[in-house]
């Protein structure tokens, strides 16, 4: 008997059968290589957004406003302070309004994802908790937490973590 080899349809279709495993190994390999630029572009992105903060720190209006923050004996006595240049609308109130603004605002970035809580513990941890417990008479002052929601939300969570 003489043996008869594939036709052409079934040749046909086993070379677009083949081409169509590599296309989709292909785009598989693709999607891996798009999933890893996205991942470096986030941890890119994460690391400069993580350079900011530490650099606006440093930089000096919150420094002045530290140093005007470590004038005061005891929370409450920052909480008087504070309540006394609201009341004169003096620039000191404004000054020390940064400190508090700064950390809503980190909070907003950690919320939004910009910023990783894990950087977040690692750099302040345990200090966020004492920068709140030091604000919380003048944040009560203020309104209470509903003023500053997010701070007091990064805070809760930052107990939890330390």
């Amino acid at each position: 008997m003489l043996a008869v080899g594939p036709s052409w349809a079934e040749q046909v279709t086993a070379i677009a059968t083949a081409a169509g495993a590599l296309g989709l190994l292909g785009a598989i390999g693709a999607a891996v290589f798009a999933g890893q630029q996205v991942r470096e572009a986030r941890q890119s992105r994460q690391a400069q957004m993580a350079g900011d903060l530490v650099r606006r720190w440093s930089e000096p209006d919150l420094v002045e406003t530290r140093r005007l923050v470590a004038q005061f004996q005891s929370p409450d006595d920052l909480r008087r302070a504070l309540q006394g240049y609201i009341a004169r609308n003096d620039v000191e109130a404004y000054v020390l309004f940064r400190e508090l603004d700064y950390f809503e605002q980190l909070a907003a970035l950690e919320r939004m994802g910009a910023v990783d809580f894990d950087f977040i513990r690692l750099l302040l941890g345990r200090r966020l908790i004492d920068r709140w417990e030091l604000w919380s008479p003048s944040i009560e002052a203020l309104g209470g937490e509903q003023v500053y929601p997010l701070f007091a939300s990064l805070v809760t969570r930052m107990r939890q973590a330390v």
